[in-house]
């Protein structure tokens, strides 16, 4: 067999360009694995390659598709670490609605014990990022307060889990009771259903917390900033509600306050490899013990892949989605 299922982004638009297509099935290059996939996380990024308004960088797969899991099924020159029949999860450059895909060996990580493919399948992308940003940019310590705003998302659902695992006081922000609950069975605090609070408001009578893990963007900007306590940090990981804000930053001066934040898909490969790296030693062992686990929402066929991007647009899902492969 020398060709593949997939599905192509045929032109920029809604879920309905999302078609099914052949191709020929890659083969790895220097330092590569291809991955016979069995199943693709769904992610916000593949929304935006979908719909037109964040390009694949050089040289990646212009198929959608950041995460998957599956075995081995070819090995490049140059990798040592990794043998055909091998069950791992990846972090991918692109090309995860498909049968195979390629990917730097150093971007796989083992499929933990306990844990299913199809859940693995969900953990490359999300884990990389939250991972990077809360504790490697944002500098997350034990005992420090956080907050993440979409708590019941998959990167929420995460940082919750993960902030709480290290000791730290966890807030999340939702949009209904069920994901408030959601959020305080992972390990948040206080929870704010922002249809009926104001998150700031909430947060002062705690003093403010010291980061904020954001993906809205827009007029939570300056929210973000009122509600840090001084010396704290806003991490911005997307803009759901806009990139673009007036914003008063005497505050920033005089409060001590960062800004920072990361997208994760444009950086160099050895910066991949280094968070690969440290979620295997910090992360993967509690995923062994269960005390971390990927909150599964919804699975769809690799052809149902519209009706996935259907699905993570509503932002009625509670967790992450999958296509089965």
């Amino acid at each position: 067999m020398s060709t593949m299922s997939v599905i192509e982004i045929t032109r920029s638009g809604g879920p309905e360009v999302l078609q099914a297509a052949q191709r020929p099935i890659p083969k790895p290059r220097l330092g590569e694995v291809v991955i016979n996939l069995a199943y693709a996380g769904i992610n916000r990024p593949d929304v935006l390659q979908r719909s037109g308004s964040y390009n694949p960088p050089k040289g990646a797969s212009d198929l959608p598709g950041l995460e998957g899991a599956g075995i081995i099924s070819a090995v490049g020159a140059g990798v040592f670490q990794w043998k055909v029949g091998d069950e791992v999860c990846a972090l991918l450059p692109g090309g995860g609605y498909a049968e195979y895909a390629a990917t730097p060996a150093t971007h796989c990580l083992p499929v933990p014990k306990g844990v299913s493919l199809k859940e693995a399948a969900c953990l490359p992308e999300t884990f990389f990022t939250v991972y990077s940003n809360i504790f490697q940019r944002g500098g997350l310590r034990t005992g420090e307060k956080f907050l993440v705003h979409g708590g019941s998302s998959g990167i929420g659902t995460t940082a919750i889990q993960m902030a709480h695992l290290f000791g730290a006081r966890v807030f999340a922000t939702a949009g209904s009771e069920k994901k408030c609950q959601v959020c305080k069975d992972l390990g948040a605090e206080r929870v704010i259903n922002y249809h009926h609070e104001t998150f700031e408001d909430v947060l002062k009578v705690y003093g403010g917390v010291d980061m904020i893990l954001d993906m809205v963007g827009g007029t939570y900007i300056q929210r973000n900033l009122k509600s840090l306590a001084d010396d704290g940090r806003l991490v911005q990981i997307a803009f759901l509600e806009g990139a673009k804000v007036d914003l008063n930053l005497v505050q920033m001066m005089t409060r001590r306050l960062s800004i920072t934040g990361s997208t994760l898909r444009p950086q160099n490969d050895l910066v991949k490899t280094r968070i690969a790296e440290e979620l295997q030693k910090h992360i993967w062992p509690h995923l062994v013990t269960g005390r971390i686990a990927p909150i599964m929402d919804s699975e769809f066929s690799l052809a149902e892949a519209a009706k996935a991007h259907m699905r993570i647009e509503t932002s009625e899902h509670i967790g992450k989605i999958v296509l089965k492969i």
